[in-house]
């Protein structure tokens, strides 16, 4: 119910219900106010007949005086008047009340109008009527009052109290409900702010855990480079690299450290980019299979040093798509490092590309272990990496696969890790229709 109508119906009941009340009450006793009346009417004719009886006596004081004293018991005042109009006799008058029951009669006398005889008797009023229309309309304003309180003063004052207690960081309270359309659309909307703040608040406590959580991960794969890179100069300063060799050897060891450290903080620098990727997501029309195709060219020695075979599936023409394509770059190139690192030597490497219906799909499998069953539900979180030991040399800081599947969402797609029934892992990332066509 709205709350003008609420309104309206309340005003109608506080004045419309009391009055039907006295109405009603006033029907059911109305035949009791009748009987009474004409009980007074012939109590008044009985009288009058026996004033006119003595119609000789009216002006006898002692007759008047017994008259008087007599329809004084019975609260009836008398007034008795010659034919030309003047008082012959008069009662004391009682005061006049609202309602008043009267009769009045003519004399005659062998045919001659003598006088008039003039009687009144209060009326009783019954006060039922009256008092049960107070009553309701007492019992309206209750009533009204309570739904009133219950549908718009309760609702509002939760509201109020929600509000005081979201500004001191509080989301735990419940708001009140409410049947008046206006005010329930007001709660719905302000439950709709709140569930929103607390996603937000439960999102932000999630990142800064996870920022934690990365500065502490990122310090350990950091430390252990800088330390074998530190003691290798300090060996080198020492003069422990005494011969050609050995001096080779510190260099060497030096410039793979190194490398790492930049792979590190090149993984580290993206993935902070991540959180704005899709408010700075730059979109152009790129072959998607020419940046396949370069991607896994700029792959091609690290594949030749383990002799690793890198079989490509490109379809036929030139296959267009809107995006970023050094994202797209970044997140093949991620997938095929994952794939090199864990494809054992004179292993294969197949990279696919299809288009489909509605979406254009990526694969790439190996020959390697595959992924073990606990890793698949933990594979896309960052800083997780499935060797346990978090042997640097096999990778990097747990973020290649986090970074593919982002970029591949933030051009409305996914990426899902899964085994090859033949053997081997297989990475699989789409894009949606509405981002392609072909040429």
């Amino acid at each position: 119910m709205r709350i003008r109508k609420y309104m309206v119906i309340g005003v109608l009941c506080i004045v419309v219900f009391p009055w039907f009340v006295y109405f009603f009450i006033s029907m059911v006793d109305g035949h009791s106010w009748k009987t009474q009346s004409s009980v007074q009417q012939a109590n008044l004719a009985r009288t009058i007949k026996m004033v006119a009886q003595h119609e000789r006596n009216w002006k006898n004081p002692e007759w008047q005086h017994g008259v008087a004293a007599e329809l004084e018991r019975q609260g009836i005042d008398i007034e008795i008047l010659s034919s030309t109009n003047q008082v012959i006799f008069e009662s004391e008058k009682h005061p006049h009340p609202r309602w008043m029951s009267t009769q009045q009669a003519m004399v005659m006398n062998d045919g001659k109008w003598v006088g008039t005889v003039l009687l009144s008797s209060p009326g009783n009023a019954d006060p039922t009527a009256a008092i049960g229309a107070i009553a309701a309309a007492i019992l309206a304003i209750v009533f009204v009052s309570f739904q009133i309180g219950r549908n718009v003063i309760k609702p509002l004052e939760s509201m109020s109290r929600a509000a005081l207690q979201i500004a001191e960081g509080d989301l735990d309270f419940k708001l009140a409900s409410s049947s008046t359309v206006e005010i329930r659309q007001v709660r719905n909307a302000f439950q709709v702010m709140v569930n929103g703040l607390r996603e937000g608040f439960a999102k932000q406590q999630k990142l800064e855990d996870e920022r934690r959580f990365f500065i502490g991960a990122i310090a350990h794969d950091l430390r252990t480079p800088l330390f074998a890179l530190r003691g290798c100069l300090d060996g080198i300063e020492q003069g422990i690299a005494s011969s050609p060799d050995k001096m080779m050897h510190y260099v060497s060891v030096c410039k793979e450290k190194a490398i790492h450290l930049e792979r590190l903080v090149s993984d580290l620098f993206a993935f902070t980019r991540l959180e704005y990727m899709e408010q700075t997501l730059q979109r152009e029309s790129f072959n998607l299979s020419e940046v396949v195709n370069a991607t896994v060219s700029s792959m091609a020695h690290r594949a030749q040093e383990k002799e690793i075979l890198l079989d490509t599936k490109m379809p036929t023409g030139e296959f267009f798509i809107s995006g970023d394509p050094h994202l797209l770059e970044r997140a093949i190139t991620n997938l095929l490092d994952n794939a090199l690192k864990y494809t054992p030597n004179e292993g294969k490497i197949t990279v696919e590309l299809q288009t489909e219906p509605e979406k254009a799909v990526l694969k790439i499998w190996d020959t390697g272990p595959g992924f073990l069953p606990d890793d698949l539900t933990h594979m896309f979180e960052p800083m997780y990496r499935g060797d346990t030991s978090r042997n640097l040399s096999t990778g990097g800081a747990g973020l290649g696969l986090t970074i593919a599947r982002r970029i591949f969402r933030s051009h409305g797609g996914d990426l899902f890790a899964d085994n090859s029934p033949s053997g081997g892992a297989v990475l699989t990332g789409w894009i949606p229709q509405d981002s392609t066509s072909i040429e």
